[in-house]
């Protein structure tokens, strides 16, 4: 599968016909998946704040479900695609951790939308994040990481996590760029789509 890894050198200049820069945000629980998508799919080289895991976290960080996991973003993880000519999407990836929810509203500020992404193995992980961008009238997609959980449908997802019918739901592989690239492309057609739902309703 593709994977781009942090480590990379990657040097794309930002394109000098840019005029649209978007701040997206890429939430959800701990170990879902985050720091992965924006690895994937950003064009430079993610600015990361990942640090390994200690004993500290015993007791306080719950793992049962990824006890591979062996570092945690303690900040946020920054990344830059390029959707077009015009577009430039500039990623923060949240921290999924209770102990660093603090940062989420600061992360929140100056957004346009938000990816929620979701592991199907611990959906109650999800719930705080929906509960918080609602709170924060932040627009927001729902995307499904997929970590071979159990086989629920979308619409039993869309049922767990008490989404409305308007909120698109849709399967990714954080792991793969052009998965991940289509999560934020429905993003931006979501905001797009509400915009001119707005600007009708005038």
């Amino acid at each position: 599968m593709a994977f781009k890894s942090s480590d990379q050198a990657v040097v794309t200049p930002l394109p000098k016909t840019a005029n649209n820069g978007l701040k997206i945000v890429i939430v959800g629980g701990f170990g879902v998946g985050k720091t992965t998508m924006v690895r994937s799919v950003s064009e430079i080289r993610p600015l990361s704040t990942e640090e390994t895991m200690t004993r500290a976290g015993v007791g306080v960080d719950d793992t049962s479900d990824v006890r591979d996991k062996t570092t945690t973003t303690v900040a946020f993880d920054f990344g830059r695609i390029s959707l077009n000519d015009q577009m430039v999407l500039y990623l923060f990836g949240a921290p999924g951790q209770e102990r660093f929810w603090f940062l989420w509203d600061r992360l929140f500020s100056g957004a346009l939308g938000a990816v929620v992404l979701v592991d199907t193995r611990r959906l109650e992980d999800s719930w705080y994040a929906v509960d918080r961008l609602e709170h924060q009238g932040t627009p927001f997609i729902v995307a499904r990481n997929d970590f071979g959980g159990p086989a629920y449908t979308l619409d039993q997802v869309r049922a767990a996590l008490d989404l409305s019918d308007h909120i698109p739901l849709i399967e990714c592989d954080a792991r793969r760029r052009d998965s991940s690239k289509a999560v934020l492309i429905a993003l931006v057609d979501h905001l797009f789509a509400l915009s001119a739902a707005t600007e009708n309703a005038r």
